[in-house]
């Protein structure tokens, strides 16, 4: 399976004439997977219909998110476990703290051991190759086009939520 990722190049905030330095960060290509393709895909693996399918994903998703409304963590053996969070307001006294200093709730995903990524993996369907976004680029225009200058590279996916939540400034 291979990952790409684009060179990115972030500056310290607390070196204002520093140069800065490039992180890799990974990119998702094209539209993401949707309940529908996910179905699909397990179609071809099981004897279920897609309708069979399709009820128990959006089953799953509504208990779920009900456990979780009701307190309790998620724990889907061999998967990982959902969580709730909040963003709060801290007060000096007891008594002032109250559900008004909740700004918002987040649902964690801490993953398991069985699905979380392993760099050292093996195992051909384990192992996860990184490709360099400019490197995929020169080779589909036959070696010219990307920019080894750290120039701008084209954003794959017009997505506006590209993940950049999951690659954190460094410096900070």
């Amino acid at each position: 399976m291979s990952v790409t990722f684009k060179k990115i190049l972030r500056k310290s905030p607390f070196d204002k004439e520093g140069t800065g330095k490039y992180y890799p960060q990974l990119i998702t290509w094209g539209k993401p997977a949707t309940l529908n393709t996910i179905a699909k895909q397990m179609k071809e693996k099981s004897s279920l219909t897609l309708g069979d399918i399709k009820s128990v994903l959006t089953n799953f998703v509504e208990v779920t998110r009900s456990e979780l409304y009701n307190g309790h963590a998620v724990n889907i053996e061999n998967f990982g476990v959902f969580s709730l969070s909040a963003t709060t307001v801290g007060t000096d006294t007891k008594k002032a703290c109250l559900p008004e200093n909740i700004r918002w709730v987040r649902i964690n995903f801490r993953a398991s051991a069985s699905v979380r990524p392993n760099l050292a993996a093996t195992r051909a369907e384990d192992r996860l190759d990184f490709v360099d976004l400019e490197q995929q680029l020169k080779a589909l225009n036959g070696g010219e086009g990307g920019s080894g200058d750290g120039g701008e590279v084209p954003d794959p996916n017009p997505n506006p939520d590209d993940g950049d939540e999951e690659a954190p400034d460094p410096t900070v």
